[in-house]
């Protein structure tokens, strides 16, 4: 079961940064980031499972980062703050609109960029 749940959350997980990158390119950025925070999301919880931990009902990101055995420099937390901002799934239309709004295509690229490092270097520490 709990192996059936890994498996679940790294292929989410891919799935859901492919389908950012995709967004970003066709110039849906503001949900290209919001999916961005779904993959480090789902790979951190398939982080949490594969160690063999509960796996809290958070979106937190540095949370999550910090219930893993990975060490996060004090950067990548912030990134990771800065990441969970972009989770829109239950925020009020005023917000996604202010989200959408702050979402440049420099700001997409830069937020894209940071993303997919951190998703790449935290994806290292699969086993």
């Amino acid at each position: 079961m709990r192996r059936n749940l890994e498996k679940t959350l790294f292929e989410g997980a891919e799935r859901n940064r492919k389908t950012a990158e995709d967004m970003i390119i066709s110039n849906y950025r503001n949900w290209g980031l919001f999916v961005y925070h779904l993959a480090l999301e789902k790979i951190l919880k398939g982080i949490l499972a594969q160690q063999n931990k509960d796996i809290p009902l958070i979106h937190n990101l540095a949370r999550l980062g910090q219930q893993t055995e990975i060490e996060f420099t004090e950067e990548q937390y912030k990134q990771l703050d800065e990441i969970t901002t972009f989770n829109l799934e239950a925020r009020y239309d005023d917000y996604k609109y202010q989200f959408y709004k702050k979402v440049t295509p420099k700001f997409a690229k830069e937020w894209a960029k940071n993303a997919q490092r951190l998703y790449t270097w935290i994806k290292k520490h699969k086993k």
